[in-house]
């Protein structure tokens, strides 16, 4: 069984960075394919980003493409999320997920294991 706990979110004025962390327990975090969501209020959980298993893949939609990075970490297995050139659209609570395929997805029902979430806020 796969654990996930995520650290780093906070408060960041706009036009700074952030920087997410996600630490794996149980498993080896290069099994799977990776992800991180974000759920602002009122809305429906979105993906940011999302590194396949197998050939290191990515995909970011167009809202943050450029400004997020996607990070795994082997030796340590974790994964992080960079976060550069903060908007206040930004401001959500934050998941990271993991799923037992091979291939990059955004859809959240195709993965299996989803860390507790932290809280990002984007304002001056």
């Amino acid at each position: 069984q796969l654990q996930l706990v995520e650290s780093g979110g906070g408060l960041v004025q706009p036009g700074g960075s952030l920087r997410l962390s996600c630490a794996a327990s149980g498993r080896p975090l290069h099994y799977y394919a990776i992800a991180w969501f974000r759920q602002a209020p009122g809305k429906e959980r979105e993906g940011v980003s999302c590194l396949s298993s197998s050939h290191g893949s990515t995909y970011y939609p167009d809202s943050v493409k450029g400004r997020f990075t996607i990070l795994r970490d082997w030796a340590n297995n974790t994964m992080s999320l960079q976060m550069n050139s903060l908007k206040p659209e930004d401001t959500a609570v934050y998941y990271c997920a993991a799923a037992i395929r091979m291939g990059c997805s955004m859809t959240v029902a195709e993965y299996d294991y989803w860390g507790q979430g932290t809280q990002v806020t984007v304002s001056s």
